[in-house]
């Protein structure tokens, strides 16, 4: 893999299909492999463990957007907590859910709603790590952002799977991420198009057939 800090450069070719397996009602509806599942459960570790260092010894709420980020939560917050058990540091963490909708089919919608969640006041003092999928344009977080910030948690920190380099870049970046990616629309490893491939454990590229497939 083509990698710089990170970076997928933008003429990586990506893994061959054949190489890897998954689940057959997909096939004829994907390009390429862009990061075996594999890669990301190692760089996810890595972050856990970038967490624990700036941020261990404190009780963290952790908020996870929904549905996209709900895999990649999960196994960031089974490494911390791994790594909090063998440490010297304890982070004591409570896990809570938002649902973002801000696209329809593949393309980006000007407005987004927030769904779901405990009160948000509740984070009012307390430090919120912010769990995404995907941050794009930075659009999308920095509304939900604005709207935690109104209740004056004493920490908000973000963590996102995947940055995408867009035409349009606002200069938001999360605090911590795995890949650099180019603008391409992918799914898998619970990202989806139109609620399809979740259950694929890679991140692939979904290809104009499976578009027009799981078009509403």
């Amino acid at each position: 893999m083509v990698l710089f800090d990170m970076q997928i450069s933008d003429n990586w070719p990506g893994y061959s299909l054949d190489l890897f397996t998954y689940p057959q009602h997909y096939y004829g509806d994907l390009e390429y492999v862009l990061i075996p599942h594999g890669i990301i459960v190692d760089r996810t570790e890595r972050l856990a463990k970038d967490i624990m260092q700036d941020i261990g010894d404190n009780d963290i709420v952790v908020l996870c957007v929904l549905k996209g980020g709900y895999k990649f939560c999960a196994d960031l917050v089974e490494h911390i907590k791994n790594l909090s058990r063998n440490s010297e540091r304890f982070i004591s963490m409570k896990v809570d859910f938002v649902r973002l909708k801000s696209y329809h089919n593949d393309q980006s919608m000007q407005d987004m709603q927030i769904m779901g969640g405990d009160d948000l006041s509740k984070l009012t003092g307390k430090n919120v790590l912010i769990v995404e999928d995907i941050v794009g344009t930075g659009r999308t977080m920095k509304v939900l952002l604005n709207n935690i910030e109104k209740y004056k948690p004493k920490m908000i920190k973000v963590a996102s799977l995947l940055v995408k380099r867009t035409s349009r870049p606002d200069g938001y970046r999360p605090d911590y991420y795995g890949f650099e990616i180019p603008d391409l629309f992918v799914v898998g490893y619970a990202l989806d198009y139109n609620e399809h491939f979740r259950d694929l454990n890679h991140i692939c590229v979904i290809n104009d057939h499976g578009k027009a497939k799981y078009r509403v």
